[in-house]
């Protein structure tokens, strides 16, 4: 009839029916094997337990952390802006002269000032000793 016919060269094989009978391979136990926690019902361990032994990710000690809140932020030292010319400093200034990275947005300038020439920055936080360097 029309409901069993199948394609040539089907590739597709028939489900495994479990616990339909000794003929079909997997009656009686099922494919389960006998006795123990794995052959009943909700018998499943959970990832990681090892059988009351102290397991592996308890027994590592912990480490590092990483902060997402600063990940576009940096820090950059009062000296290195020395071979900038322009005098009013921004971020596409410092991203042009490759001095900081083009992800970044956030940028504090920090000392030491050992510089002669003074900046003046604009959309960017900077360290008392910095602020008192250009006020001088």
């Amino acid at each position: 009839m029309l409901n069993n016919l199948k394609p040539k060269n089907s590739s597709k094989t028939n489900k495994k029916r479990v616990g339909r009978g000794m003929g079909n391979g997997t009656g009686k136990t099922c494919g389960r094997g006998h006795k123990g926690q794995k052959s009943r019902t909700g018998g499943t361990i959970q990832v990681g337990f090892e059988g009351g032994q102290m397991p592996l990710q308890r027994r590592l000690p912990k480490v590092g952390f990483s902060s997402r809140v600063n990940i576009n932020s940096v820090e950059l030292k009062y000296d290195r802006l020395v071979n900038i010319k322009e005098k009013e400093i921004t971020l596409e200034i410092l991203k042009k002269y490759k001095l900081i990275k083009s992800k970044i947005e956030k940028v504090k300038i920090i000392g030491p000032c050992t510089i002669k020439g003074k900046k003046s920055f604009k959309d960017m936080g900077c360290t008392k000793s910095v602020m008192e360097f250009i006020k001088k």
